[in-house]
């Protein structure tokens, strides 16, 4: 599902139009579908105001009013202005719903407060893709009514005052929401900004409107990651066995360190391969073994100050790697001695799919060539999942210089090194060597504990073991992109059962199985870029 522009949204009506698809019908189809929303998500509320701009973000809502009326409930629509100015299709749609509904016209906060009386749902249709900011007079001032107001409010599109181009968390002038309800495909603020006033776990939700796929191109080269999960939902074959869903090796831990390795290797199996090895240094593998039966132990030599670069020599490691689909190396292995010199051999002489977390990557820092070697020379898959610091400690550069231009510089690592890169942080980015990038959109501030990187590291490496393989009709940009998600949306159903405070690392674990369960898409055609958890 790509993510668009404004201008881009724009062309795609146009583009709609000419092949057939008239603008009336693509409004008549969105307040359908905000009207079968409400009805779906708030059932038990029957008295509906809906605010109405005179642009064609106001032309959807007065269809989501006539097609409330229809379903019995008490509606109003009020129009923030006089409606001989409405135009064009607004303007029919407003002269079909004032046959139907009760049609207000407002031109002060008098008027306008008068209007929202005894209301217990506001459907926000002031504004939408088509707005820049700021906001002005009479829609300004039913934004600061609204704040007042103590009931839910469904937007339109865009909680109107939001730029639809915004990449920013946070817009204190835009009018509020509780859930928004948007059209064909999201726009840069419904993924990257904080719409609603639960930010991670009220609805935001794509309806199809009819709009053409031919119609809806884009040159962001950005798209959403949850539409990745659909690999992981096709049930396997009834003749399965372990051997079809990939061997993960987790090369990891030191004194002190052991649970990093043991969360990933959890991690692993939860999330479906067929098999995973933990290899560590051996004085901790009682430790990392008593994680669960199921896992398998290498253990690991030691010199006097880090791994022992004795582990590389062509026999051992060819003992190690025997039967591994994918590698995933960082969890928990210390930056001392001859490690990072481990780390940096072990890239140089394996082949297998490797992922490269914690303190992997800071072994890396300043090698990065090595990486381009790996990846855009020899054409191997490496999956770099770094957060903000390891980043910045990556690019010999700051935090600040990472969080400056997330897109652009994610976009620039992943196809000048041949990596797949997952920049950790608010919308994860999974960044491409062809450039493209998913923004990810769950996950929530629970999951800002220790080991959820190690979680994260699991769960991509088993799932590049059992999707990623390119040879067998894999999808490795799919298969990186449907982990993040999962990962984000098994801490959502950790923390709504629990509490941002109380939520563990491997409570995100033990909540995968309802994240495999969810479809992103509802029986009612929604696809949900946040809230999926809490529906």
């Amino acid at each position: 599902m790509r993510v668009i522009t404004a201008a881009e949204m724009g062309t795609a009506d146009d583009k709609s139009v000419e092949m057939g698809v008239p603008v009336a019908t693509l409004m008549e189809n969105a307040g359908t579908a905000v009207a079968r929303f409400v009805e779906a998500r708030f059932a038990g509320l029957h008295s509906v105001v809906v605010l109405c701009g005179k642009g064609n973000n106001g032309g959807d809502g007065m269809v989501a009013a006539r097609k409330l009326a229809e379903s019995d409930h008490a509606v109003r629509v009020v129009l923030l202005g006089e409606a001989k100015d409405l135009r064009g299709d607004p303007q029919a749609a407003w002269e079909r719903a004032a046959h139907e509904v009760d049609c207000v016209e407002v031109s002060d906060e008098d008027s306008l407060r008068d209007a929202l009386a005894d209301t217990s749902l506001v459907i926000d249709a002031v504004v939408g893709t088509g707005f820049k900011p700021p906001l002005r007079g009479l829609a300004m001032t039913a934004r600061d009514v609204l704040r007042e107001l103590a009931v839910p409010v469904v937007a339109v599109d865009l909680p109107s005052g939001w730029d639809a181009d915004s990449t920013g968390q946070t817009n204190d002038e835009a009018f509020r929401a509780d859930a928004v309800v948007t059209f064909a495909t999201p726009k840069f603020a419904h993924v990257f900004g904080a719409l609603t006033r639960d930010d991670i776990f009220s609805p935001l939700v794509v309806a199809p409107i009819g709009t053409p796929d031919g119609a809806l191109k884009s040159d962001t080269r950005l798209h959403w990651t949850g539409a990745a999960k659909a690999i992981a939902e096709k049930p396997r074959g009834a003749n399965g066995n372990k051997g079809k869903f990939g061997h993960v090796l987790i090369i990891g831990g030191a004194f002190g360190k052991a649970g990093a390795p043991s969360m990933a290797s959890l991690a692993s199996m939860r999330t479906g391969a067929g098999l995973t090895t933990c290899a560590v240094p051996k004085e901790i593998v009682p430790t990392v073994a008593a994680i669960a039966p199921e896992l398998m132990l290498t253990p690991l030599e030691e010199g006097q100050s880090g791994l022992s670069l004795d582990n590389l020599r062509p026999e051992k490691l060819e003992a190690l790697l025997k039967g591994k689909t994918v590698l995933a190396i960082g969890p928990g292995l210390g930056t001392e001695g001859t490690t990072p010199e481990f780390v940096k051999q072990l890239l140089q002489h394996v082949e297998l799919p490797m992922v490269i977390d914690a303190d992997a990557l800071n072994a890396l820092a300043g090698y990065t060539d090595l990486l381009k070697q790996a990846a855009r020379e020899k054409g191997r898959t490496i999956v770099l999942t770094p957060h903000p610091g390891e980043m910045a400690r990556l690019i010999g550069g700051t935090v600040k210089d990472v969080e400056s231009d997330r897109i652009g510089l994610a976009r620039k690592f992943a196809t000048e090194h041949g990596v797949t890169l997952v920049l950790k942080g608010w919308r994860t980015l999974v960044a491409h060597p062809d450039g493209h990038i998913g923004v990810n959109t769950t996950g929530n501030p629970a999951m800002a504990k220790g080991g959820s990187g190690d979680i994260l590291t699991g769960i991509v490496a088993a799932m590049l073991a059992q999707y990623g393989d390119v040879k067998q009709g894999g999808d490795v940009a799919q298969a990186v992109e449907a982990a993040v998600f999962l990962h984000g949306l098994a801490g959502d159903f950790a923390c709504l059962a629990q509490d941002e405070h109380t939520v563990l690392a491997t409570d995100t674990v033990a909540y995968l199985r309802d994240a495999f369960k969810l479809r992103v898409t509802d029986s009612n055609g929604f696809t949900w870029i946040q809230g999926g958890a809490a529906r």
